[in-house]
This record gives C-alpha cells, structure tokens and sequence, in this order.
C-alpha cells in the first residue's frame, strides 16, 4: 500500500494572546527581537523570506526546551526625553518569564527548531490517513517534550551576501531535523520557504535548488499589509511620541499644576492657536507611548521605507493602493554615506550620524539673513539648503566630518519622505501614518524628525505611529499567508 501524502500547508492561525516582545540582546538588533507566544501550539514548520535591493529579512517560528530570555521591563513610557541611540521599551506588566542567559553578542542567534510537519511514524508505516483532528494530537504528543508556546524570530542579512541567508536556512532546517529526531529528508518535505520581495523572484532557483525544499513566492505588497495589519495586534508593539510633549515645548504650562491636554490648543476652526516650531534639525525629544491594548484601525497609509519608499493607501475593507513613493530612501542614504564617510554599514553610518552637527554642512537660515526670518516663520537654526555650504570655495571633502556629513543627509532624507507623507495623507484625508521599512532601525533622530514633520505640517491632527519590528513587514505577511497550493 502506498504510503499517505505528507499534509499540505494551511492558514496559520496563530494564537496571539499574552503575547510578548522579548529583550533585545545588543542595539544592533534593537529591531529584531523575538516575539513570545506563550499560548500557540500549532505546528509550523515554514520560513518566510522578505528579500529588498539591500537586505534580506528572514522570520521563522521555533519551539526549544528553555524559555526565551525574560522581556525587557524598562520603561520609556512617560519619559521626558528619548535615550540615544532610542530603543522602544515597555514597561508592560505581563512579563512574568524565568529569565536565562542571554546568547553572545553575534547578529545571528540560534532559537529553538522548527518543528516537522510528518505523520506519526507508526501510523505513517501502516499507512492510516489521520483526519485533522487526529494530527493535530499527533504532533502535539510528539512535541510534548517542548514548553508551551514558542518564539517567532527575525533575522537580516546584506542581500549583497545572499548566500549567508541560505546557509543560515539550511544549518536551521539541519538542526531541526536533529532537535525532532526526523530525517533530513522528512524535514526537508516538511519545510516550504515564503519568498517575497524582488528577490523572491531573483534567487528563486538559488534557495530552491540549494535548500531542496520548497519554494513559494508572494505577492510584496499583499505582503505588507498582510504583516502590518499582524503586528499591529501585537502589545506594545506600536509606539509613537507623545502629544504631551509636544505640549510642553510649544506651549508651556502657566503653572506646574496645571494638567496639559492630549493635543496642543485648537481654536474653533480645528486650528493650533500657536503653530507648532517648524521642522529642523534639533526637533523637540518626545516621551514615547505604546499601544498596549492595540486593535487595526483603518482606513490608513503606510509609508514603507526600504531601499526607495512606497506610500500605501489602506482602505476600511482592507483594500490597498500604491499611491505614491520616492526613490530617495535607505539606499539612497546608504549609497551616498558609502561614498561620503568610512562606514561600512548602515549601523554604522546611524551611529555617526548620532555624533555629527549638521550646521557645519547645511546651509542655515541664520547664514542667510542673520537672523530668524520671523515674517514666514523660520528660526535662524532653520535647514535652508541641504549641504549647502559644502560647495563654497575654500572647502574640499576633508574638511566636513563623516559624522556631520551623515547627520545632514539623515535629515535630507527623513525631512524629504516625512514631507511626502503628509502630503499622500492629506490628499486622501488618513490620519493613521506607520511608518515601515529597514531605514529607520529605532533611531532617534530619524522617528523624532518624521514624527515632527508629520505633526508639524498636520497643525496637530495626524500622527506618525511606527513599529518595533518595522523592517519585517513583508516578511511577516509572508509567514502569515501559510497558503495551501500554488494556483495554475
């Protein structure tokens, strides 16, 4: 008697309660951390794969017979002032985990194993077919030896070094042969890789023929909206900078009693009756506040900030267009900085930018008038021209540090795609903004000039909200649509 087929895949449904975000083990993965999901016992056993112009993003959930090091508890919430470099924290209550060692320092860590998608080996044998409710306590006695729940895991790679993605798919899927006891054959069957991004079709033969598993690629954008509207769900996982004090720079406070109201003053037409100081390169520090108890609310724009940016209208019924977009993003910074300054990576290149004094590069309102220019508005510490004294006679490259060259063409970049997304917003009237994309890695100086500009040029009445796990939108949604066969 032939031996039964192994299952195909299905819709993940994933069990989302209690879930929570795991502590960061160094600044460099402060936007890669684990997600804990303390009551899901489904089995999955896919990897998805969200490949960019620049990196490759990797998420894959695995199950391991030590808990997951505890959650950080150090509040940011209601904190006057944002650390350098910013890392969004929760000081959520709900983590009650038994903390253990964290792993090295190393950018690629090791969670836990996949787990298998085979029969039984005794019913596979005597060739019974096990109905859905059978396999599901198959699986779930052959993975008892595992703690409740499980771990969805991030990890990104230069896409320029596509083959160390692979590498590291394969010694996981190696690994979880070995973890589960099962051949790497069996595994192998078992494992189906989620491709999307331009490199799904790109390096499709490469993670096909070099993993032997299978290999199914998704639509980029379904994607995003897909792992948006997922993480969004997540505790504490969106976050944006409080009104509170934004308050208290542009309108202080007659009295310390006095208790400031969530948005700044508005007169009768919707109006701030004091404008809000405009964009510039020393924006006010905001207190940062999460979405504990967070739900998708639509209709609302996505601006994805990869190596371009696309803007993305989100209707109420979850409808999308692309409405518009830039070719000046992560790339753009990336490529240019790698011309410009030292670094070698765009970490590094964040990292200089946290040193630098744009005022020794842009040209300022004060270079030109002296002064502010108080009649439209502009303080003497105003950018007028974006590197705009690196042209005047005198000067060559050596004299502008890689520091203050980086931070002057963070703030090009952040200042230019904050503007657009204004813009798409108010055109078509949205005033949730979340901002995603691998450009802005929990920086600092990056949330605080997007978050500005969006309440500067709104008057107040739009927010930009952004994500803990920005980078990994795509392939998040990617992991999601666990589908069933590929159509003709």
């Amino acid at each position: 008697m032939p031996a039964p087929s192994l299952p195909t895949a299905r819709v993940i449904q994933v069990d989302t309660r209690g879930a929570i975000i795991l502590e960061e083990e160094s600044p460099e993965t402060r936007d890669s951390r684990g997600i804990y999901f303390p009551n899901h016992i489904e089995p999955v056993s896919h990897v998805a794969v969200d490949v960019g112009g620049s990196l490759a993003k990797v998420v894959y959930f695995t199950r391991s017979p030590e808990p997951p090091a505890s959650p950080s508890i150090a509040a940011t919430r209601g904190s006057s002032s944002t650390p350098e470099p910013f890392t969004p924290r929760s000081n959520s209550p709900s983590a009650e985990l038994p903390t253990s060692s964290s792993p090295s320092s190393s950018n690629i860590r090791h969670n836990g194993a996949l787990t298998p998608l085979v029969l039984d080996s005794q019913n596979y044998a005597e060739g019974f077919t096990l109905s859905t409710e059978m396999l599901r306590d198959t699986m779930l006695r052959r993975t008892s030896q595992h703690f409740p729940g499980g771990s969805l895991n991030f990890e990104r790679f230069e896409t320029d070094n596509i083959h160390e993605c692979v590498e590291f798919i394969q010694s996981l899927i190696e690994r979880s042969a070995k973890v589960n006891d099962v051949s790497i054959e069996d595994m192998r069957k078992s494992v189906k890789i989620m491709a999307t991004g331009g490199g799904a079709h790109k390096f499709y033969e490469l993670f096909r023929d070099t993993l032997c598993v299978e290999v199914r690629r998704e639509d980029e954008m379904e994607c995003l909206i897909e792992g948006l509207k997922f993480i969004t769900l997540i505790p504490d996982e969106a976050y944006y900078f409080s009104d509170e004090l934004i308050q208290s720079v542009s309108h202080p406070l007659p009295s310390a009693s006095a208790q400031p109201s969530l948005l700044p003053p508005t007169g009768s037409n919707g109006i701030l009756e004091r404008p809000l100081e405009r964009p510039g390169p020393n924006p006010p520090k905001f207190a940062v506040t999460f979405e504990s108890n967070p739900t998708f609310q639509l209709p609302c724009l996505l601006v994805n900030i990869g190596s371009g940016v696309s803007i993305i209208k989100v209707d109420e019924d979850g409808q999308f267009e692309r409405v518009s977009g830039t070719s000046l993003g992560g790339g753009t910074l990336w490529g240019l900085l790698s011309l410009l300054t030292p670094a070698t990576s765009f970490d590094e290149m964040l990292k200089l930018s946290e040193q630098g004094d744009n005022a020794t590069v842009d040209m300022l309102v004060g270079d030109i008038y002296g002064q502010d220019y108080s009649k439209l508005g502009l303080k003497s510490t105003m950018i007028a021209s974006s590197f705009g004294k690196v042209f005047k006679k005198g000067k060559g490259k050596g004299t502008f540090s890689p520091e203050d060259i980086s931070k002057s063409l963070l703030y090009a970049v952040s200042n230019n795609i904050g503007q657009i997304a204004y813009m798409n917003a108010e055109k078509y009237n949205l005033e949730r903004i979340y901002f995603g994309g691998c450009f802005i890695r929990g920086h600092a100086a990056t949330i605080t000039t997007l978050s500005y500009a969006i309440r500067f040029w709104s008057k107040g009445t739009k927010r930009a909200l952004f994500l803990r796990h920005e980078g990994f939108l795509g392939s998040i949604g990617a992991w999601i649509k666990n589908i069933g066969p590929e159509s003709s």
